[in-house]
């Protein structure tokens, strides 16, 4: 028993000893006193219980927001493609002028790198290794 159940109990063994030293005519205010302490302690189990779940429904909510999740947004990534072919334009003419073809390389390594981050931000799970049983070629 937790000493919530004991002081419950404590409440009625003090009401029913009331109850025998007042008499018969005070039972219905003794009753009605003790049943009004046990709504408010339900009242405040069920408080507690609805802002515990109330909490933690936020906790998931919130770690949901900030988890990835996929946009699968078709014009996203069609635009970011687009936007990031225009760049690599002068990006290559920049890169292969000054630092001739290992500059060149560079650009085009940033670009595909800033396209990879982006299809990985877009698509979680993109870049993980899915294997299949027995992909290994070994069977148990």
């Amino acid at each position: 028993m937790d000493a919530r159940g004991a002081d419950l109990e404590k409440e009625l063994d003090a009401t029913l000893r009331a109850r025998r030293e007042l008499g018969e005519e005070y039972e219905p205010a003794l009753v009605e006193s003790f049943l009004e302490k046990v709504d408010r302690r339900i009242d405040g189990a069920v408080d507690r219980r609805l802002r515990r779940h109330l909490a933690e429904q936020q906790m998931v909510a919130a770690r949901d927001a900030r988890s990835p999740q996929a946009t699968d947004s078709w014009g996203e990534r069609f635009g970011f493609g687009i936007v990031s072919l225009v760049l690599a334009i002068p990006l290559s003419a920049i890169g292969g002028s000054l630092g001739h073809l290992p500059g060149l390389l560079v650009a085009w390594v940033g670009i595909v790198g800033v396209n990879a981050v982006q299809a990985a931000r877009t698509t979680p799970g993109l870049f993980r290794r899915h294997r299949s049983p027995g992909a290994d070629g070994w069977d148990d």
